[in-house]
């Protein structure tokens, strides 16, 4: 009985390992029934027994019947295609049967005594040594090319992350060198029983760890989403807010022409003029100057066109006809938003020359957006390879807004530059 419910717990920690190699090439799996993937895997883990069992004596064989098990049923797991899962499968495969291998050699050459170790405890103990080196060999390979985690964990969170198994490498080795000493059968049993927990606990704190970072990502793209909202209803606000004021005038105007009219019909020439000087000055004294033949774009360029002159900054701006550009209106609210809010507050600490320059062009094809401003301090600094703040005041927000943009570049593969002459900060992004 022993000895069949340490044979389960090693197969689905070895599915366990598969999975995660799988995850590692194959991104997340799509989202389907959770009782139908637990069923996948009970009948991928029954099958695989099946198999190991049947053709114990054929190694050959048994290997390639194995491979195409696996690439079936991890076909059906994330809905990707044979040919893919046939290669992981054969990967994965010899993955399993090298750390199997240097779990042996380990054990004959440096740890086996001259005792030996012959029972069958010890040599299931030494079966569970090599999924453990498994299990270190499957994270680092995900490390290196798993999309999820590394999004989040640093290579300093990374190397704590895999402080445990490798502790429980050398534990379990340690283990396997004591085993030939003990003589009570029920000493060997505890012992056994403390590697297999050290591995079954690996496993429970790989996804624990997964656990934590989704919900992270999670609350992350929240945040992103609700950094979004507040932007866009910022400016479709203006939007309506300058539909409204429009009205007005269209009103106000019907009244100007009768008002117009009636002292051209008295002959009141003089008085006719005076009115009309006075009316054109409140006209040149409106903000809403530029035009992109772009709604969204229009309005918030003369939303921060405002905003800049009221703080006593230069808005300096290049366009030209922005109406045939490809980017979603929601896309466009991110990256203007952001870039001139940052550029703004920037201008807003400098003593003397405060200035923002604005290009947005498309130019043969390709839309060119850069905000130039000048600035005290460095804004960006760079640490772990990511791009943060270096404002106090809620530097999360900030932070967010950056990360926005980047994000939105991404999206629809554009490239981005960022540059600083130690009096101007440049921000140039440009889609082809």
């Amino acid at each position: 009985m022993f000895c069949v419910i340490s044979s389960i717990v090693i197969i689905i920690f070895e599915l366990i390992c598969c999975q995660i190699f799988f995850e590692s090439f194959c991104g997340r799996p799509t989202e389907q029934d959770k009782w139908q993937k637990i069923l996948l895997m009970i009948l991928l883990g029954g099958c695989d027994t099946i198999c190991v069992f049947i053709l114990s004596h054929k190694f050959i064989i048994k290997q390639i019947v194995v491979i195409f098990l696996f690439a079936i049923i991890m076909h059906l797991y994330f809905h990707t295609s044979m040919r893919k899962t046939i290669v992981l499968s054969a990967l994965f495969q010899g993955l399993l049967l090298l750390t199997d291998y240097i779990a042996y050699t380990i054990n004959n050459t440096i740890l086996l005594n001259e005792k030996g170790n012959e029972s069958i405890l010890g040599e299931s103990l030494i079966i569970v040594f090599g999924k453990i080196i498994l299990f270190l060999c499957v994270l680092l390979i995900r490390k290196q090319f798993g999309k999820k985690l590394i999004d989040v964990l640093g290579d300093a969170e990374w190397i704590r992350f895999l402080f445990f198994p490798v502790f429980t490498v050398i534990i379990i080795a340690a283990i396997i060198m004591t085993f030939p000493y003990i003589k009570d059968p029920k000493q060997a049993n505890v012992l056994y029983i403390i590697a297999v927990g050290m591995v079954v606990m690996n496993a429970v704190v790989y996804y624990l760890i997964n656990d934590i970072v989704e919900r992270e990502a999670k609350l992350h793209e929240k945040e992103l989403f609700e950094l979004q909202v507040k932007n866009q209803m910022e400016v479709y606000h203006s939007i309506s807010k300058n539909l409204e004021a429009q009205k007005c005038k269209s009103h106000e105007f019907k009244n100007q022409i009768l008002c117009i009219e009636a002292l051209l019909k008295s002959q009141k020439y003089d008085e006719a003029c005076k009115y009309v000087n006075e009316i054109s000055k409140s006209i040149v004294k409106e903000h809403n100057v530029i035009d992109t033949n772009h709604t969204v774009i229009n309005s918030i360029l003369n939303i921060k066109y405002e905003e800049a002159i009221n703080k006593k900054i230069v808005f300096v701006f290049k366009i030209n006809d922005l109406s045939g550009i490809k980017i979603k209106e929601e896309d466009i609210v991110v990256l203007l938003a952001n870039l001139l809010n940052n550029a703004i507050e920037a201008c807003e600490k400098c003593e003397e020359k405060r200035v923002v320059k604005l290009k947005f062009m498309i130019e043969d094809g390709d839309v060119i957006l850069s905000v130039k401003n000048t600035y005290n301090k460095q804004p960006l600094i760079y640490e772990n390879n990511e791009l943060k703040t270096s404002k106090a005041d809620m530097p999360e927000e900030h932070g967010i807004g950056i990360k926005n943009i980047i994000r939105i570049i991404e999206k629809y593969h554009g490239s981005y530059v960022i540059q600083n002459d130690g009096e101007e900060f440049y921000f140039s992004i440009l889609f082809t």
